[in-house]
């Protein structure tokens, strides 16, 4: 019996075909017999390409026409964005495209080879940089990764890059600001008459980004721009990517505004302590300490610039209420603790203060309150009735050490005065005592009970203001 060998190729695999007598048997050969084939064509083709090629030279066969080499970019990470010094580091992948014209073959004489990967210092390389570049590093940047090179001389680069580049940062709505970014990429030494730029997309490729837990990227267009220096006469292409980022603020809000709010609103309270307690300025000083802390912590994150950020203004603002307040409280306690020395009230005083200004802040004596009749509320210090020999007999001061020694002489007098049927000038003299007794304390109340009111205005003065300025700066920011 004689046997046939038949082969036919079956989707690039070969079959042999073995035919004994009636029976057809497929015999298929090793893979490693056509990769091995296709290698020593890839090593064949290497070497016919590079026999007299140089990269030194520009791969164009016409020296007068310009190479077109097209650029995309994929970003894949945000990794840091430096305010202070205004450097944003990112991590692309940069794609470059172009035809040589001297790394081109017949793929039927190489058996159908269409493409081989090649080391990329063996071809020539457009010399594309990052323009803003803010890397000291010298060789930061585009790593050298092999190079896809097809038939007809296209040749693409795919290379990932770890970039730090300029971006002017703009903190004024610190910490609801929105930056943009640029980066700009250019030939360093041909100018656009003999290597013209592309742009491979509209924009940055974004589908493989990976999130930023401080940044949120909302777009990366790009454009072509055509730029004439000062040094050179010949126009150099450029393209330029516009990374917009838009700041995420719960982390800020939770941790720098949040508590400044709070400790903006127990400034205020600072008035409505009592002033016998003797805490009024340990209060504001307290708060005054806590707000520059704060302070600190925004500046040192913040690059030094004569524009302030909003959170910054309001913290300043906020400082400067705070220590208005104390200033204003030490002048209400001075009030407070006037003593018998002082002036009597002036009258438009007791009329505006005592009178009106008590009412509308619901000032009012222990035991009353906004519901007493006007006719059943107690005065200050209530007239007390005298005896018939011109002596006080109501105990109102008893619990005045002034007015107990008075009270004490009054009845040692009294009692002298059943034996000795009274000294009309000790009486006299007592009941002098009990006068000025009672202007002083009646003189001591109404300065307490102005600087009472006074404190009260203020805390509802102040507190308008925290919630304005705080309304304000959210509304200016966001």
């Amino acid at each position: 019996c004689k046997e046939k060998h038949n082969k036919i190729n079956f989707f690039g695999t070969s079959i042999k075909l073995k035919r004994t007598g009636q029976l057809t048997c497929p015999v298929h050969s090793s893979p490693s017999v056509s990769h091995g084939a296709q290698g020593h064509y890839a090593r064949k083709l290497l070497n016919d390409l590079m026999e007299n090629y140089s990269n030194a030279l520009r791969p164009v066969e016409d020296t007068d026409s310009a190479l077109n080499v097209s650029l995309q970019i994929t970003l894949s990470q945000i990794k840091d964005m430096d305010e202070r010094n205004q450097v944003l580091t990112t991590y692309l992948w940069i794609r470059q495209v172009w035809h040589d014209a001297y790394l081109k073959w017949n793929k039927e004489d190489y058996d159908d080879l269409e493409m081989i990967n090649i080391p990329s210092d063996l071809v020539w390389k457009p010399d594309i940089v990052l323009y803003n570049k803010a890397d000291e590093e010298e060789d930061s940047g585009t790593s050298n990764t092999n190079v896809k090179l097809r038939y007809n001389g296209e040749i693409i680069w795919d290379s990932p890059a770890i970039t730090k580049s300029t971006c002017v940062v703009n903190v004024a709505y610190f910490p609801f600001d929105k930056q943009e970014c640029n980066l700009t990429f250019g030939s360093w030494t041909y100018n656009g008459n003999q290597v013209d730029i592309s742009l491979g997309m509209d924009g940055g490729d974004l589908s493989d980004f990976v999130e930023n837990v401080e940044w949120e990227c909302l777009g990366m267009p790009a454009y072509r721009n055509v730029m004439m220096y000062g040094c050179c006469s010949d126009p150099y292409t450029e393209i330029t990517y516009i990374l917009r980022l838009k700041r995420r603020s719960s982390f800020y809000i939770f941790n720098l505004l949040l508590p400044c709010f709070l400790i903006s609103f127990l400034a205020p309270l600072g008035f409505y302590l009592p002033a016998d307690s003797g805490e009024k300025v340990s209060l504001g000083v307290t708060v005054l300490l806590a707000l520059t802390v704060f302070q600190l912590l925004v500046a040192e994150s913040m690059p030094p610039a004569e524009s302030m950020p909003y959170i910054g203004k309001y913290y300043i603002a906020t400082m400067t209420m705070i220590t208005a307040s104390t200033s204003l409280t030490i002048f209400i306690m001075n009030i407070h603790f006037c003593g018998a020395e002082a002036k009597p009230v002036p009258h438009w005083a007791k009329v505006l203060i005592i009178d009106y200004m008590s009412k509308i802040f619901f000032v009012y004596e222990v035991g009353e309150n906004c519901t007493t009749p006007e006719s059943e509320r107690t005065p200050l210090y209530s007239e007390e009735p005298m005896s018939e020999k011109g002596l006080y007999v109501d105990d109102y001061y008893g619990q005045d050490d002034t007015y107990k020694y008075c009270k004490n002489h009054k009845s040692q007098v009294n009692g002298n005065a059943n034996r000795n049927h009274y000294n009309n000038r000790n009486i006299q003299y007592i009941a002098n005592c009990f006068r000025e007794q009672r202007s002083t304390c009646i003189k001591v109340a109404e300065w307490k009970k102005v600087a009472k009111v006074m404190d009260r205005f203020f805390m509802w003065i102040f507190f308008i203001m925290v919630f304005l300025m705080s309304i304000l700066i959210i509304a200016k920011a966001s």
